[in-house]
This record gives structure tokens, C-alpha cells and sequence, in this order.
């Protein structure tokens, strides 16, 4: 029987070496443990003592998180994360065992990526996100603003003059300055102002929502690296579904999290 909180924490501390085995543990624990999932693996007719490598592990269907209670074990949520997904669309849910273990995960990989939550004034242009309940990104970004040490770090709803008063300070004090924006404000934010924030991370996430026409990725950040006077444009990748989590420094190049490996799979076989 495997110890729950055991398993998860260990999540924390793999390493390429131990990532399949942790993975494999993690595999059966959920089969035990899990009715969707063990359903959905006796379904496709997977012998579970013969899943022996990574890549044998029946990956669940997005689909499922939408129509499902997905859980292991027997709980109650502490909360639940909503995929933000596009008007008329069914949204994926999350119930989650445990709020706190999502933000340990969310800081181990910001602050390896990027150093100390606290020597940097974050602000977050997440105008979307802010305006529906059970966002993961709203409760990562409301942790990340409540450990800097700066009192100006905040949110930004329509509040666009006061963060562009904000960012021209902070990079007159040469303060480190994270602006977190999802990618039709950051756009519309380039369409009223051309600032210089050179020396300001300018982090994208989230794509349109349905706001703006979608682009390329490299358009985007082509068109707020003119606007910002900036040589780069950052990346941060979440999903609801999952706990998975990855930073791009520029030009779209993502690093996972040690705790993250992606493997490539058909449509039709997830």
C-alpha cells in the first residue's frame, strides 16, 4: 500500500534517474486507487503488472476532467481549478486534495527558473482570468504577489494608467520587475502605450480567450518586443488538468519542470 502524501512530496525531488520509477508507482497507486482511471485502463485492455516503462502508462483524455469526477482516492476538495477554455465550450475541472502542494510546485520551479519570489515587484495583467472563479493562474499569481517584498505588487483589472505610471517607476529604481500578463492584455496594453520596459520580464500565458483573432506565437511576441523596447518576451504554460508547469525565457523555448516530461502521442490514442 502506497503512503499518499508520501508518493506526492517525492514529486519535489525527482531527478531523471527516478522520474520512470516514481512515475510507475504513481501509475499503480492511481489504478488502485482511482475508479476513472482504472476503468478507462481496463477499457483499452492494459495489463497493469506488465506497464514496466514510462511510456506503456495510459495517459487520461482531457475529455474525461470535463465530464468526470477525476479523484484519487476518497476526498473532499479543497478546491477546484476551471479551465478557462472559450464561450460555449464545457470546462475541464481540477478538484484539488491540496492547495498548498500546487503552489510548493509552482514557487520550486519559478524560483529555480528565475530566483527569489520576494526581490521582485509582480504585477499581474490577467483581465480574464480575474473575471470568472476557479482559476489556477489567479491563485498562483495572488502567492507569487503576496511573497514579494514590494507592497506595489498587484493585480490589474482596467487599471491600465496606474500600471503604466508603476512600470515607468520600477525601471527608474532599476527594481526586478515581473509583469504577468495574459497575451490579449499584454496586446491591447501595446496597442495604447509604447513603453520602454527594457530590464522588465514581460511574461505572456494564456493565449486570447476568444478576445483577439489567435496569432503565432512568434508573431506575438514580435509585435511586444517593438512595442516594449524589449530583445525577448517570456513564456509561462500551465494546465488546469494538471499540475504541469513550464517557462520559456524568449523565443519560445519552453523548460519544463524536473517533475514535467512530455512524450508525443496519436489524436486517437492519448
Amino acid at each position: 500500500m502506497y503512503n499518499f502524501k508520501s508518493l506526492y512530496r517525492q514529486v519535489f525531488s525527482v531527478t531523471p534517474e527516478s522520474f520512470t520509477d516514481l512515475a510507475i508507482q504513481l501509475f499503480h497507486f492511481q489504478y488502485a486507487h482511482n475508479a476513472i482511471y482504472r476503468s478507462y485502463v481496463d477499457h483499452l485492455t492494459v495489463k497493469p503488472e506488465k506497464v514496466t516503462d514510462m511510456t506503456q502508462i495510459p495517459f487520461l483524455p482531457i475529455e474525461f476532467f470535463k465530464r468526470h469526477r477525476v479523484v484519487t482516492g476518497s476526498w473532499e476538495e479543497e478546491r477546484v481549478f476551471e479551465s478557462s477554455g472559450t464561450t460555449g465550450q464545457v470546462s475541464s475541472k481540477h478538484l484539488v486534495y491540496d492547495g498548498d502542494f500546487y503552489l510548493d510546485n509552482c514557487r520550486l520551479l519559478f524560483e529555480k527558473t528565475y530566483g527569489s519570489l520576494a526581490d521582485y515587484t509582480i504585477l499581474a495583467l490577467l483581465p480574464s482570468y480575474l473575471e470568472r472563479s476557479g482559476s489556477s493562474l489567479i491563485y498562483m499569481a495572488e502567492d507569487f504577489i503576496n511573497r514579494s517584498a514590494d507592497k506595489r505588487s498587484g493585480f490589474f483589472l482596467h487599471d491600465t494608467e496606474e500600471l503604466v505610471v508603476l512600470l515607468t517607476n520600477l525601471k527608474k529604481e532599476g527594481k526586478k520587475t515581473l509583469l504577468l500578463g495574459v497575451t490579449f492584455g499584454l496586446l491591447d496594453l501595446a496597442e495604447q502605450y509604447e513603453l520602454d520596459l527594457s530590464g522588465t520580464i514581460v511574461m505572456e500565458t494564456g493565449g486570447m480567450k476568444g478576445r483577439r483573432k489567435e496569432m503565432l506565437r512568434a508573431e506575438v511576441h514580435q509585435v511586444l518586443k517593438s512595442a516594449f523596447n524589449l530583445k525577448v518576451i517570456h513564456s509561462e504554460y500551465g494546465m488546469t488538468e494538471l499540475f504541469s508547469q513550464a517557462y520559456s525565457k524568449g523565443w519560445g523555448v519552453f523548460e519544463p519542470a524536473a517533475s514535467m516530461s512530455v512524450l508525443m502521442r496519436a489524436d486517437n490514442e492519448p
